[in-house]
């Protein structure tokens, strides 16, 4: 379970307009590739005829360490498909040209930003049309250079903050959050 807290300095981005007047929004989340990449437009689609304000686009990984079994299986699934990030970019693309105002957030673990290169994700991100990143793995004591490459494609940087985080966590995760800051309720 989570809430979202608006935060103050993404106003350049969809994320930012969608808070801008203080504004509530419903985030809907999707695998990426679950059942399959061709389909996950059409799911997405779905979602927002459903009323969602912005989506969370997840990158299947195979070992979601945050995510519980519903989430596992369905990456486990799009794995077997055949999604990637590259891939999973891709269909970013086409929901972008779908849906020009939605708010879009990749949802992502280290090992794949890692892996494809941080530089290379902000701007392959950026050119798909993905609004922010949220990497659940990544500790808020070591994620400075990650903020410095994601702001500086004009990404937002989306953080978790939970009921067992210190002061001086919540000040690290308000400062290096924009767009919106996940509340862990458990």
């Amino acid at each position: 379970m989570a809430s979202i807290v608006r935060t103050s300095r993404s106003s350049m981005t969809r994320i930012g307009k969608r808070f801008a007047n203080g504004g509530k929004a419903l985030v809907g989340y999707i695998i990426a590739g679950d059942p399959s990449l061709e389909a996950t437009p059409r799911l997405v689609s779905a979602l927002v005829r459903g009323g969602v304000d912005i989506l969370e686009l997840g990158v299947p990984f195979s070992d979601p360490i945050a995510d519980g079994p519903v989430i596992m299986r369905a990456s486990e699934r799009a794995l077997a498909a055949g999604a990637s990030l590259r891939k999973i970019l891709s269909v970013a693309a086409c929901v972008r040209r779908e849906h020009p105002e939605l708010p879009i957030v990749l949802f992502t673990y280290m090992n794949p930003a890692v892996r494809y290169g941080f530089e290379a994700l902000a701007r392959d991100a950026g050119d798909a049309g993905v609004d922010g990143i949220l990497l659940t793995d990544l500790s808020i004591e070591e994620a400075a250079g990650y903020v410095k490459v994601m702001r500086a494609a004009g990404l937002d940087t989306i953080f978790l903050a939970a009921p067992t985080s210190t002061e001086r966590r919540l000040r690290l995760i308000a400062e290096h959050s924009s767009g919106f800051t996940y509340l862990v309720s458990r």
